[in-house]
């Protein structure tokens, strides 16, 4: 018997899988919550990395104490991308860890951008546009607010890098999260001079050696493995960004199929063997953690938006769905920008929610929360129009994520990306991809011809039960008020960049 855990760190909580290689299935699991810092200055969002190693401890022993830990042969960690984990010369966490969702470094965006000639030419230089999600604006952020941590730094890890760090005690970095720090030339897979030396060039001192994702980042250090009781020997593999991890535990690692994954955030994703680059910016341009590429579209506004509703109206989940399924397509015309959190794609990092359509009629809990869920819906689907646009054909979308789970909001997607859609029987993918790609990396060892496509495709089963197909004529109610959403979106930028004075 051969069982590989995988974890899953999140923006909430730590989930943890047993998975077992031989009945091709999830044997056991275990979960822990962590928090975010409470009363930071708005866009500011942070974490305590100590949190998530405490999630993690608990959530592996809830896991393990479910088998035979002696079978257990490798880990794979997924973690939330762009997080930037600030080390001193012990290795010891300088200052909190700003977040994918932090949006407080718009000023240093600005300052990279313009150092490397622009946009257009920040995405000719690394295939990305410079956001702030993205970990690099972060490191200016630090190096111009707080000198005094900027100079005590030695080490640059994200999240998944410093969970492997604390596992193994290796400083590690593969090409897949790596894409996504802005730090990085996608094409060349190589750490940009440029980019470094428009922050400072002393972090290219403090950047890991870049590595292959199927490659092992190393083995349990010897508390680690008493802690767990687990063997020494038992392999930690390259891991990679939750998206990355979620395209291996979808099955998405061959061209023809997308992921969107419907969680705090929104993804949708697809593999492609060359790297897809967006001249306009709105696609990030990632490697993914097989060592091919993941076309990505994130917005930042998903399952958090209909959580406020949810909360608000005082319903519970089985309520929303009846809730959304008592009011027809389109909402009756309320149409909502989902913008709570500001946004990334469209990117405004000032944005807000904003209802249009409001009147006697729709004025009503039933009409705001069909149009909240529509509303981010569409957010999604600008992704998966613009990845078509870009020559990434797919014939079908798996679904994960907390709003999938919603039977109504299921047809809402296949309508609004007039596309069939269907949800994983493995529901937690990012952790499942993360035992995958341990797997993966200990097979290797033996032989190193063992594909990823060999190790995934009996692992990912489809929830058939869950396959739905768009409603022609809801589909064609929903194109003609994407084109009023997007339109909408873009008019509003200026609105919103004025008001943010306002907050402040």
């Amino acid at each position: 018997m051969a069982l590989f855990l995988g974890i899953d760190s999140g923006t909430q909580s730590v989930k943890v899988v047993v998975y077992d290689m031989e009945s091709k299935r999830v044997l056991a699991d275990g979960r822990a919550p962590h928090a975010l810092i409470e009363d930071l200055p708005a866009g500011h969002m942070e974490q305590n990395p100590g949190q998530w190693i405490d999630a993690m401890d608990t959530a592996i022993l809830q896991a393990v104490s479910q088998v035979d830990r002696e079978a257990i042969k490798g880990i794979g960690v997924s973690g939330q991308q762009h997080g930037f984990v600030p080390l001193d010369k012990r290795g010891t966490v300088i200052r909190a860890a700003k977040l994918w969702c932090d949006t407080s470094t718009t000023e240093e965006c600005a300052l990279i951008t313009e150092a490397l000639g622009g946009e257009e030419a920040a995405i000719a230089k690394i295939g990305n546009r410079i956001l702030p999600g993205f970990t690099a604006p972060k490191i200016l952020w630090l190096k111009r607010n707080e000198p005094e941590n900027f100079s005590k730094l030695s080490h640059i890890l994200l999240p998944h890098d410093y969970l492997n760090y604390y596992l193994t005690g290796e400083a590690f970095m593969e090409f897949g999260d790596a894409s996504g720090t802005a730090l990085m030339d996608v094409r060349s897979r190589t750490w940009s001079n440029e980019v470094i030396a428009a922050i400072d060039p002393v972090i290219a001192d403090y950047l890991p050696a870049l590595s292959s994702s199927d490659q092992a980042c190393g083995t349990l250090r010897s508390e680690i493995a008493r802690k767990y009781g687990l063997s020494q020997s038992v392999l930690v593999s390259a891991g990679g960004g939750d998206n990355m991890m979620g395209a291996i535990g979808t099955g998405n690692v061959v061209s023809g199929v997308a992921t969107a994954s419907f969680g705090t955030s929104g993804t949708i994703y697809a593999y492609n063997d060359a790297p897809v680059i967006d001249p306009r910016g709105e696609i990030a341009a990632f490697c993914d953690s097989t060592n091919g590429y993941l076309p990505l579209m994130c917005t930042m506004n998903v399952t958090t938006v209909s959580e406020h509703f949810r909360k608000l109206l005082e319903m519970d989940h089985a309520q929303l769905n009846t809730s959304i399924e008592s009011v027809p397509a389109g909402s009756g015309g309320l149409v909502l920008l989902p913008y709570f959190e500001g946004e990334r794609t469209p990117s405004i990092p000032d944005g807000s929610g904003a209802f249009i359509g409001l009147n006697g009629k729709t004025m009503n809990p039933d009409y705001m929360v069909r149009a909240a869920v529509e509303g981010v819906t569409m957010g999604m689907n600008f992704g998966l129009q613009r990845l078509k646009e870009l020559g990434v054909s797919t014939s079908e979308v798996r679904l994960t994520g907390g709003g999938s789970r919603s039977s109504a909001w299921r047809q809402i997607i296949a309508d609004v990306f007039g596309s069939p859609v269907v949800s994983m029987l493995e529901d937690e993918g990012a952790a499942l991809g993360g035992a995958l790609q341990a797997a993966w990396c200990w097979s290797r060892q033996s032989d190193p011809n063992v594909s990823i496509q060999s190790i995934t495709e009996s692992a990912t089963a489809l929830d058939e039960s869950t396959r739905l197909e768009p409603n022609e004529s809801a589909k064609a109610r929903y194109e003609e008020l994407q084109a009023f959403h997007t339109s909408l979106s873009k008019s509003m930028e200026p609105v919103f960049e004025k008001h943010a004075a306002f907050k402040r």
